[in-house]
């Protein structure tokens, strides 16, 4: 299979270069020390997972207006890009909250609403994965893609409207906010090379469906006459 050399190989740097960063640049949070490390692909796998499924959702629509079967493959390999990216958050959080919090896991609204969200989404791509190739599927398919997408502005907000104890601001040197070297490192590095990652997936994802969606069609030519 054909890929970006170019591409790929920017990525396979990018990953340990902000591994890098964040371990040997970013500073030290004062309150939750090292575990806060988390942080830079815990949020950054957030936002790609948004990323996702914003995709997906406007593959569906494409779809739904224009019945074009690449969009509906666009659609579901976003989908799944975006679980993978949100299943990461729902690893990563855990992770970080059992230190910091004392549970893995607490009924906190940001946490609560994301973990909706991706069951959402993994009834999506479990419908496509097992509910057969008919348009029927693919449709109501498209309906949830769409719909499930806006669940991202009540994830993103979650705090703010239900005041959950997610944390969003860090305590640098025993001062608020966040430092220039965290910025940088989240903003510069880490995120960027996350989402070249997420690009290649996308990529390689979406080529392997079209791929077998045109092997599926020569075989059903082939079978109309006689070959198989």
């Amino acid at each position: 299979m054909k890929t970006f050399p170019i591409f790929t190989a920017l990525a396979a740097l990018a990953i340990p270069t902000a591994v890098y960063f964040v371990f040997n640049v970013a500073p030290l949070e004062v309150e939750m020390g090292v575990i806060q490390k988390i942080f830079y692909f815990h949020v950054s796998s957030a936002w790609l997972c948004y990323l996702g499924f914003i995709l997906c959702a406007g593959g569906s629509l494409a779809y739904l207006w224009k019945r074009n079967t690449r969009a509906d493959a666009f659609a579901l390999a976003s989908a799944e890009v975006g679980l993978l990216f949100g299943l990461i958050v729902l690893t990563t959080g855990p992770l970080w909250a059992r230190p910091v919090w004392g549970v893995y896991w607490k009924w906190e609204p940001r946490l609560t609403s994301m973990a909706l969200m991706v069951v959402i989404f993994g009834a999506y791509w479990m419908l496509r994965t097992f509910g057969g190739t008919g348009e029927g599927v693919r449709r109501f398919a498209s309906v949830l893609g769409v719909f499930g997408a806006p669940n991202i502005f009540f994830v993103h907000f979650a705090v703010k409207m239900w005041r959950g104890n997610h944390p969003q601001v860090l305590n640098i040197n025993g001062g608020g906010g966040i430092s220039p070297e965290m910025r940088t490192t989240l903003y510069g590095v880490a995120l960027p090379a996350l989402l070249l990652l997420f690009g290649l997936l996308l990529r390689l994802r979406y080529k392997a469906l079209i791929d077998e969606r045109t092997v599926k069609a020569m075989r059903r030519r082939l079978a109309r006459i006689g070959v198989f």
